[in-house]
């Protein structure tokens, strides 16, 4: 799915609920923002939390040794930041087509895998 295709859909689910309110361009506005509203939380090292999706966070690798595929010598990898998602245990389920049961687990497992 593109940006495109995103910005489609989610015009044709408001026009659905509300009627059709809110032209493309300005839907293309409103995800271009959600986007750039992540991008600059994570560019400033926050996780952000969206409820029943998931949670995209910074994790900070840890320098390593590598190879040079090329001659075989070793080389070190600096430590860096980089960004993770992790999956709701709802939208896990709705990936295995499996029913969400929620638990009362499910109010403090921001760690879990």
């Amino acid at each position: 799915m593109t940006k495109a295709d995103l910005v489609e859909q989610v015009t044709a689910a408001i026009a659905r609920t509300s009627g059709p309110m809110i032209s493309k361009k300005d839907c293309a506005r409103v995800v271009d923002a959600f986007l750039d509203a992540v991008k600059q939380a994570m560019r400033d090292q926050h996780n952000i939390e969206v409820r029943g999706f998931g949670t995209f966070k910074i994790r900070r690798r840890k320098t390593r040794m590598a190879r040079n595929p090329r001659t075989g010598d070793p080389v070190e990898v600096a430590a860096r930041p980089v960004p993770v998602f992790k999956p709701s245990k709802e939208l896990r389920a709705l990936v295995a087509h499996e029913e969400y049961i929620p638990d009362d687990s499910d109010l403090d497992d921001d760690d879990e895998s």
